[in-house]
């Protein structure tokens, strides 16, 4: 990437993705949401949207647009689109918490707010689909990760195209049709969404990071192909066959398991294809990034094998709140803010630096970060996700309102590493500002 373009806005999208996470956990801290109530009323709707569409996909969408030109080698589509996705995605995830918050009669009436809602993040996520597709689409034929990035792309299309249909039934105006869909598909939007969208894109955007930063070869494109494909054929069994199942009123559950055994397949391909990453790396001394991603990686095998025994056990249904909880912040979460460890020292030493390499001393990437101090709050952040995941099987729900004061306290600690890297705090002079370098903006990229 020396030489390569930053993306302006990358930095905004990290920003506002954190606020919300950080946001989430301190409501679910406060009792707000499952498991005070239950975990399909409005008040969880609002903590899970805030953390799939807010924390997970604002990340996301930063990072695809930093990345995807790496992947295919071509710059970015169109750089002005970055801006207005990012205000439309804000925007249209405000109003539709405002419209969760009216369901559950906190604000006065005014479900109007959620057609709204859909309309504008559907707006904004369409120009991030149309940006990043037809970034890849120039460079065709596409080659290895930027496959998942494009599966997970059709599975955003998929998860917005649902639910854009549950805000319009939601607010009265959806007809019997989406009604239907509504009544018993919401599993089929929470599969395309955190499924699909976000951990096929996460799984190739991963290969690509961890190929990377311990330089290692890339997997081999047969085993990363089939990986995908298993994980493919999870998310079209799972959305297209339920919504045939839903119409034709017969059989979902088949469909669901069907899709399940598709979806353990392709975690256990992809837990394949990391430990060859890690044991095929050039870099033996692991940076933290790579070892807190393994924690996401275990995280993930954790989840899997929780599934199954819920499963095995006919508990599943009573238990989807600590399994959906495992995903969300201990694989998901997890990941990403590892990764964001690395990546905001990465893309702050190509900005400050890279001009400046080959003619001026500079420091290394690794000297724009204290991961002794790091490892720390990365430490307590796991913990406390898997205390919390316990405390949510057992029923415990004081507990799990203890585990996710702690997550926060931990995600700020993070945040504080985050905002200490982009200063240059940790950088030890005369190497922190040499002559004709400046320092970053916090929130956006100069270059």
């Amino acid at each position: 990437m020396i030489g390569g373009t930053l993306s302006k806005w990358t930095m905004s999208y990290f920003a506002i993705a954190i606020t919300w996470l950080i946001a989430a956990e301190a409501l679910m801290a406060a009792g707000f949401g499952f498991p005070a109530a239950d975990v399909a009323a409005a008040d969880t709707l609002v903590i899970v949207h805030m953390v799939c569409i807010g924390w997970l996909s604002m990340a996301m969408c930063g990072a695809l647009f930093q990345f995807v030109p790496v992947l295919v080698g071509k710059p970015l589509f169109d750089e002005r689109w970055e801006l207005p996705a990012l205000v439309l995605l804000t925007a249209g995830l405000t109003a539709l918490l405002a419209g969760f918050l009216v369901l559950g009669g906190r604000l006065p009436a005014g479900l109007w707010l959620l057609p709204l809602a859909a309309t504008l993040l559907a707006a904004g996520f369409a120009l991030v689909v149309a940006d990043l597709g037809l970034t890849v689409w120039r460079a065709r034929p596409p080659v290895g990760p930027a496959h998942f990035v494009l599966a997970g792309l059709v599975s955003l299309c998929a998860t917005v195209a649902l639910g854009t249909g549950f805000a319009w039934s939601l607010s009265g105006h959806g007809g019997e049709e989406l009604g239907k869909v509504l009544a018993t598909g919401v599993p089929l939007h929470a599969i395309a969404g955190l499924g699909g969208w976000l951990t096929l894109t996460a799984m190739g955007v991963s290969y690509r990071l961890l190929s990377m930063f311990m330089l290692a070869p890339d997997v081999d494109g047969k085993k990363s192909r089939l990986t995908l494909a298993a994980g493919s054929a999870a998310i079209g069994v799972a959305v297209a066959g339920g919504l045939f199942a839903i119409e034709a009123e017969a059989g979902l559950g088949i469909v669901l398991a069907a899709a399940a055994a598709f979806g353990l397949a392709t975690f256990a391909l992809y837990g394949r294809d990391v430990a060859a990453l890690y044991r095929n790396r050039k870099r033996r001394q692991l940076e933290l990034n790579t070892k807190m991603a393994a924690y996401g990686f275990a995280s993930l095998a954790a989840a899997a094998l929780l599934g199954i025994a819920l499963v095995a056990t006919g508990s599943f249904a009573a238990h989807v709140g600590a399994f959906a909880f495992l995903v969300a912040f201990g694989w998901l979460s997890g990941l990403v803010l590892a990764k964001l460890y690395k990546i905001v020292a990465f893309l702050t030493w190509l900005e400050t630096y890279g001009p400046a390499m080959g003619r001026l001393p500079t420091p290394r990437v690794q000297d724009l970060v204290a991961e002794g101090r790091a490892s720390k709050w990365f430490a307590v952040y796991f913990v406390s996700v898997w205390g919390g995941t316990a405390s949510l099987l057992f029923g415990q729900a004081s507990v799990f309102r203890g585990a996710a004061a702690v997550m926060t306290l931990a995600t700020a600690g993070i945040v504080q590493e985050l905002i200490r890297t982009r200063r240059l705090a940790d950088v030890a002079e005369p190497l922190r500002l040499p002559n004709g370098t400046q320092p970053p903006c916090l929130l956006y990229s100069r270059t």
